[in-house]
């Protein structure tokens, strides 16, 4: 019985670690080894329907009114614990993307939770040292589909507002279900890459994945 939960744990582990894999497998990531990886389920003119594997994140929460100042604290906190400010002082390699889960609420009056995550490397996904920084915790991400919307540029909060409202609005023209109390905001380029830069809008898709264009075409389902 003990080898048979052994076992399971085992298989557990090399099935989240097999979508943490090489940057070489996506076109996305340039400036790490390891990458977020997928399976494109479908894509339209007008959006991308991506499917996730259960992963585990470091992850921390930060209250702001924008983006771009959560973004900064976050990532700062984040970047100390993979640098060390962790239990066994590990130094943990940097990934890609940087995914940011950003409350709906379009009243610029009231502030907003956002929530910085950093991808655990495979090596730490089944084990990883415990943050010495109380606001720093890990996040285990469900298996999920996800609508997406890519775009360039900086990713700040008025960019990455933007593209969230047009890519509610061209889910809503094929009568799209999912989760409207949240999108995630993706970043997979550091700072210092000026030109090219990959940035990405997602929403969790509820339901079955709408993979047609308003037109009624069909793109590639699966």
């Amino acid at each position: 019985m003990v080898y048979l939960a052994g076992l399971v744990v085992l298989l557990s582990v090399a099935g989240v670690e097999a979508r943490v894999g090489n940057s070489t497998e996506s076109s996305f990531c340039t400036e790490t080894k390891e990458c977020l990886l997928f399976d494109l389920v479908c894509k339209t003119s007008d959006f991308e329907v991506r499917h996730y594997s259960s992963v585990r994140w470091v992850s921390t929460d930060v209250t702001s009114h924008l983006l771009d100042i959560a973004q900064v604290t976050g990532f700062l906190r984040l970047y100390k614990y993979i640098n060390g400010a962790n239990v066994d002082g590990v130094k943990i390699d940097m990934t890609a993307p940087i995914i940011v889960k950003v409350e709906e609420d379009d009243s610029f009056w009231e502030s907003t939770v956002f929530t910085i995550n950093f991808l655990l490397p495979s090596a730490f996904q089944g084990n990883v040292s415990e943050p010495t920084d109380s606001t720093v915790y890990f996040t285990d991400m469900p298996d999920m589909k996800v609508y997406v919307r890519d775009y360039g540029g900086l990713m700040i909060s008025i960019t990455d507002a933007l593209n969230r409202k047009w890519l509610a609005k061209n889910l809503k023209k094929v009568n799209a279900s999912y989760v409207e109390e949240f999108h995630y905001a993706v970043k997979y380029d550091s700072p210092t890459q000026i030109l090219n830069r990959r940035n990405e809008v997602w929403y969790v898709v509820k339901g079955d994945p709408v993979c047609s264009d308003p037109d009624g075409t069909q793109n590639g389902a699966r």
